[in-house]
């Protein structure tokens, strides 16, 4: 099995786990739960098939079973608490924990560097920003910004990008962009995306009143579709985006970046409705 840290799912872990005794002996879902102490022979299997949640006093449990202690045993205490958070606040609190105990044991989160990127808007804004200005200090980079951003968040952002290899800095000191892909877990990652989407949609919002109206497009439309529609118009978006990317990437004497907010969500619960009605836009 791989490390414990270099997983994000808790019934990952024990299905691995599983699979690995299963692999090299008779064990079975009945012996693993008798060696967790656990009455119901399809408990475990239940909770690694996402059916039901390890329970708190379940967490010893397993983790005796499984062998762990130390480093290994908290860490799969908060695993179980991220993947059993009911909020993103929760969930949040929980993955930086993680970070933490990793951190204090010298050990690496294979996501936290994916996680990190996403979770505001300034390291997206710097790995295309900073290229753009080269030998620029943290300052004059922040100043370039249209929100307020502190110099020495700056220089810790460009640091961190460095180190995580989303930006290169070259001999001369000026950065240039990696082809490395931003990746993560799909537990941990919406969830940091979530909190720069947030982020980004207040500073959409204060650019109607700070950015010139030539310099920016901003506009809506308030509709009654029904789930058909609402299925045609998501891949509209979606493929309208990949076209939008593929023109930026066109760009040859990039002096600015942009963000485009794409945004479509519902302004009311869901209505019975007798007979036939015709949605449309207002």
């Amino acid at each position: 099995m791989n490390p414990i840290s270099e997983y994000h799912d808790y019934r990952r872990y024990m299905l691995d786990f599983y699979e690995e005794r299963k692999r090299t002996s008779a064990f079975t879902w009945r012996a693993f739960a008798e060696l967790a102490g656990f009455v119901s022979p399809s408990y475990l299997k239940l909770v690694c098939d996402g059916k039901t949640c390890l329970s708190k006093p379940g967490v010893s449990k397993v983790a005796h079973a499984m062998g762990l202690t130390g480093f290994d045993l908290t860490y799969f205490t908060l695993l179980v608490r991220f993947g059993n958070a009911k909020t993103d606040e929760e969930k949040m609190a929980a993955f930086n924990e993680l970070q933490r105990e990793a951190r204090a044991n010298r050990v690496r989160i294979i996501e936290a560097d994916a996680f990190r990127y996403y979770e505001s808007s300034l390291c997206p804004i710097l790995r295309e920003l900073a290229p753009l200005m080269p030998l620029a200090y943290p300052n004059e980079i922040a100043a370039k910004i249209k929100h307020p951003v502190a110099a020495i968040d700056v220089r810790n952002a460009l640091q961190f990008l460095t180190q995580a290899g989303f930006l290169n800095r070259r001999p001369d000191g000026s950065y240039e962009q990696t082809e490395k892909a931003v990746k993560g877990s799909k537990e941990a990652i919406p969830l940091a995306i979530r909190s720069m989407n947030v982020e980004m949609a207040e500073l959409a919002k204060r650019s109607i009143e700070n950015v010139e109206p030539d310099r920016r497009n901003i506009s809506g439309v308030t509709m009654g579709i029904d789930d058909e529609a609402f299925a045609r118009i998501t891949r509209e978006i979606d493929e309208c985006r990949r076209r939008i990317v593929a023109i930026a990437n066109e760009s040859k004497r990039i002096n600015q970046v942009y963000r485009l907010n794409l945004q479509l969500f519902p302004l009311t619960d869901k209505v019975n409705v007798k007979g036939k009605r015709h949605g449309g836009a207002k």
